[in-house]
């Protein structure tokens, strides 16, 4: 059986890592090590960073429907329990963009939450 080399199949592993390590600094874009490292890292932190966006996300709407329900008069856990006996169906993603573009829709989205 012959033996087999290499040289082909590694040098375009080399050349994918390295395409990926475009603009990182010094030898993380130039050597193959470091520049290995780098992309491992970065497609860890990637991964992972799609998972905590959802969490950050959710975390920066309810933080601006609590600004805005309090400068109507209620607090953020009172107008989501108000909202749920009111039959009111509508998400934090929609409250959240309501608060900050259009806040007379949501004062009278709070005062029919207030009204059930």
């Amino acid at each position: 059986m012959a033996r087999i080399k290499r040289g082909f199949t590694k040098h375009r592993r080399h050349k994918k890592v390295l395409r990926a390590a475009r603009g990182y600094f010094l030898g993380r874009s130039k050597l193959f090590k470091a520049a290995h490292e780098a992309v491992m890292h970065a497609m860890a932190y990637a991964y992972r960073d799609r998972r905590n966006r959802k969490r950050d996300m959710r975390r920066l709407w309810i933080v601006r429907i609590n600004a805005a329900a309090r400068l109507n008069g209620i607090t953020y856990g009172q107008l989501i329990h108000h909202l749920k006996l009111a039959h009111i169906e509508i998400d934090r993603k929609m409250l959240a963009d309501l608060a900050v573009r259009d806040p007379g829709a949501f004062a009278q989205i709070v005062s029919a939450a207030r009204a059930a």
